[in-house]
């Protein structure tokens, strides 16, 4: 079983974050950058599935230079090989030119499923796996929490809203995007650090893939939010107005 896995490299999560002078994206000079979360638990779901069945499990990431950081931690991690789309101007590109970079450099490779993650935390779009699946003409779910391989293809265990969870049959290949929290996140040993460095991490250009910088969404600009108060009372009793608490710690604050 041949799984492509999507990463992106991210600024890390408390990194003090600036618009750069454009004011058209922000200013990466001094940032620290991490492997964006989602994408990790694609890559765990994807390891777990070679662990279990066999396989080879591939991870594609666009970017410059510094992304092969991250590249090199999900090999450490248990990756088998890497490519690498050697891209500077990532960040000018919108979701359908991002997926056209990623289906090309996977459309060759013929995998029998591609995962990635369900969202990135520095755009929050949540298009570009359902977008590579549609350019792959390969059948797609979102939101995967837990990925089964069956006799026929896949079963897979989908979040929905309010605590409701939806089972559900796909034919492989195909492309699932993955939702953070379904696994226990694994660290890079130090014998996986050290094989890391001897794996295959192949580069290629967007122009070697024959993709374009042609955009059909343009961003014009972005700012910083504004800082306000604000008040939200909890209704309900003290058991209903802490679950509620949680919720939104976890999903809209995310300190949890």
């Amino acid at each position: 079983m041949k799984i492509i896995v999507a990463i992106k490299q991210v600024p890390e999560r408390d990194a003090q974050v600036r618009i750069d002078a454009a004011g058209k994206w922000i200013d990466e000079s001094g940032l620290q950058w991490a492997l964006n979360e989602s994408d990790a638990y694609a890559l765990e779901e994807a390891l777990q599935l070679k662990e279990k069945n066999g396989g080879e499990v591939v991870v594609v990431s666009a970017g410059p230079e510094r992304v092969g950081t991250t590249i090199r931690e999900a090999l450490a991690k248990g990756a088998d090989r890497a490519i690498h789309i050697d891209c500077d101007d990532l960040g000018s590109r919108d979701a359908l030119g991002v997926a056209r970079l990623l289906a090309a450099a996977m459309k060759p490779e013929n995998p029998d499923l591609v995962l990635t993650g369900l969202q990135s935390e520095d755009l929050g779009l949540g298009q570009t796996g359902v977008i590579v699946a549609e350019l792959l003409g390969l059948p797609h779910a979102t939101l995967i929490l837990q990925v089964e391989k069956t006799e026929t293809g896949l079963k897979v265990k989908r979040e929905l809203e309010e605590g409701w969870f939806q089972s559900i049959e796909l034919p492989t290949p195909a492309v699932l995007t993955i939702q953070s929290g379904g696994n226990k996140l694994r660290y890079a040993t130090l014998m996986g650090i050290k094989k890391a460095k001897t794996k295959e991490v192949r580069r290629v250009t967007a122009s070697e893939l024959g993709v374009d910088g042609a955009q059909v969404v343009v961003l014009e600009r972005i700012a910083l939010p504004q800082k306000q108060k604000s008040t939200q009372m909890l209704p309900g009793n003290a058991k209903e107005a802490a679950a509620t608490l949680v919720e939104k710690l976890k999903f809209e604050a995310r300190v949890l």
